[in-house]
């Protein structure tokens, strides 16, 4: 990962993880990706949220 720093805490120590909730198009839709969470390992503060696959948000997917 790139150089960060925590706001919180200032550790510059940072990991990826997933909720495993996946982000669907819509209510009928079978396509969905993973959020991807980048946060602290002293303190546990996220540092980013991002989509995993965001082609399934493009039209005619």
């Amino acid at each position: 990962m790139e150089n960060r720093t925590c706001l919180k805490c200032g550790s510059n120590e940072f990991a990826e993880g997933s909720d495993y909730m996946p982000i669907k198009t819509s209510k009928m839709s079978f396509n969905s990706s993973n959020k991807v969470y980048t946060f602290c390992l002293v303190c546990g503060e996220v540092d980013s949220i991002r989509i995993e696959n965001t082609t399934i948000f493009k039209k005619g997917y």
